[in-house]
């Protein structure tokens, strides 16, 4: 199995070049995320600096992350990433458990958020699409859960079957599509940008954000008796507050499932994974910038659905920022749907080849792509669209899969953990391997990570157990998964 891992796969299409393994890695980072999560970050921390303290956290973590990885990648460029490093890191069991809770939650989930925010977008131009608007009424299973198919949900669906459809057909036309709207979501952020910077300067907010940058106001508890206006308490809030921040800067260990894809993987999968992480950061990190220069920070607080995004644009284009950020989050919320999809799959396919998946989903169509790999993912993804949420008390609807991926935040973290980890592990158990590229600084930037995601994994365990606790339980119910299906093999 070592030698095996660190060969090249054989049996894909190599399509994917040094630019289209940059757009998978920026397409399936930017969603809708850093359109909203500011918000709630902002009622937090309360202030403005560790607001933006807070992305910079984000982006040194995601940054010495993925360079992190690039060691990995080069040293074991095959199709399944991640799942294959924590394997040959440390065990079968250990790269089950992960690619259970991706399939699971964590692809899954997010290609029902992604594509259920797309459809929410979209019907702000199209009234007919609403969250109220029912096909089929809501079904109560319980008293806190039941199944519909609102018109949002059956966009949101369809959009997920589109796509997974045009991926069977092979890798140019997912990347064809990953290209073109990665490229115009990020044409469309750095837009918003420069508007900001440019047309949304306001020198009262300014005033106020950057002439008080450091001053506590308008914040929230975090616990009762617990919150950012004492130095415990804001460095609880920063980490709680990076569930937010992190998630809109996921995804990007996507393009390591891709590995049997990409040309000379060795080379480009490193450089993509830095290219592409250090591209969003820097735009999520100058999106905030235009935020807090065009809003006042309680108008960031306080935005109307948390669509920070959409409040600045009004503040510009009155009357148009619901319109021009709707089409913009629709375009960016199909590539990051685009990019899932296509990565996702791969994973699985690793998995089945290793007799811990359906046997299906190891076997390439006529095209070279894992098409009923693609297809379960798409029908699981497609089934979490549908169950909902209910509170008696407000008689209000929530999407299952949202309470789903908030219990997953902590999982994720602990499989990056322990894949960073993998990297001291195979440095003392295969210290001869062929390692065309080493993690920079190693061993104290790798380190670094892991010390940093440990303390918010930490904080995220005490002070929010009832969304971190059942994430453990989803990876650990894995387990019994794991010795059922491991006779098969």
């Amino acid at each position: 199995m070592a030698n095996d891992s660190q060969g090249l796969d054989t049996e894909f299409h190599r399509g994917l070049g040094l630019y289209d393994s940059t757009m998978v890695v920026v397409g399936s980072m930017i969603g809708s995320g850093i359109f909203i999560v500011s918000a709630d970050m902002a009622r937090n921390i309360g202030s403005p600096g560790w607001l933006l303290g807070a992305w910079l956290l984000t982006g040194l973590l995601t940054v010495v992350g993925a360079l992190s990885y690039g060691e990995l990648a080069a040293m074991m460029p095959r199709a399944g990433g991640q799942y294959v490093y924590l394997r040959e890191a440390f065990s079968p069991l250990w790269g089950f458990l992960y690619g259970w809770t991706l399939f699971l939650v964590i692809q899954t989930g997010t290609i029902a958020a992604v594509s259920v925010g797309f459809a929410r977008y979209f019907g702000a131009l199209v009234p007919w699409i609403a969250d109220d608007h029912y096909l089929i009424a809501p079904i109560h299973l319980s008293t806190g859960y039941a199944l519909s198919l609102s018109t949002t949900q059956l966009v949101g669906s369809v959009m997920i079957a589109l796509l997974t459809w045009t991926n069977t057909r092979g890798l140019e036309y997912g990347k064809i599509i990953q290209n073109v709207f990665t490229t115009a979501k990020t044409g469309a952020l750095l837009g918003l940008i420069l508007v900001g910077l440019l047309l949304g300067w306001n020198h009262t907010a300014v005033a106020d954000n950057f002439g008080n940058l450091w001053s506590t106001r308008g914040t929230m508890e975090i616990v009762p008796g617990l919150s950012s206006i004492t130095a415990f308490g804001l460095f609880v809030a920063i980490c709680v507050s990076q569930t937010g921040s992190l998630f809109s800067a996921d995804a990007w260990n996507n393009i390591t499932f891709t590995a049997g894809e990409v040309k000379d993987p060795r080379r480009n999968i490193p450089l993509s994974l830095a290219f592409g992480t250090f591209i969003v950061i820097g735009l999520y990190m100058l999106a905030n910038v235009a935020y807090l220069v065009t809003l006042p920070f309680d108008q960031i607080q306080h935005a109307a659905g948390d669509r920070v995004a959409t409040a600045t644009l009004n503040v510009i284009f009155p009357g148009l920022g619901v319109t021009i950020m709707a089409i913009g989050i629709m375009v960016s919320t199909f590539g990051c749907t685009n990019g899932l999809i296509l990565a996702g799959a791969r994973a699985y396919y690793a998995m089945a080849r290793d007799g811990l998946f359906f046997r299906a989903a190891g076997e390439l169509n006529a095209e070279k792509v894992p098409a009923w790999a693609l297809v379960l993912q798409g029908f699981w993804a497609v089934f979490l669209v549908l169950p909902r949420t209910y509170d008696p008390a407000t008689k209000a609807y929530g999407n299952l899969y949202n309470n789903l991926l908030d219990y997953v935040i902590s999982a994720a973290l602990i499989f990056y953990i322990l894949t960073i980890a993998g990297i001291f592990r195979l440095r003392q158990t295969r210290p001869d391997a062929d390692r065309p590229y080493r993690a920079l600084g190693y061993p104290v930037i790798p380190a670094f990570y892991i010390a940093g995601a440990a303390a918010i994994l930490l904080v995220l365990f005490v002070y929010r157990p009832a969304t971190t606790w059942p994430g453990l339980a989803i990876v650990l119910l894995g387990v019994p998964v794991y010795f059922a299906w491991k006779p098969k093999r």
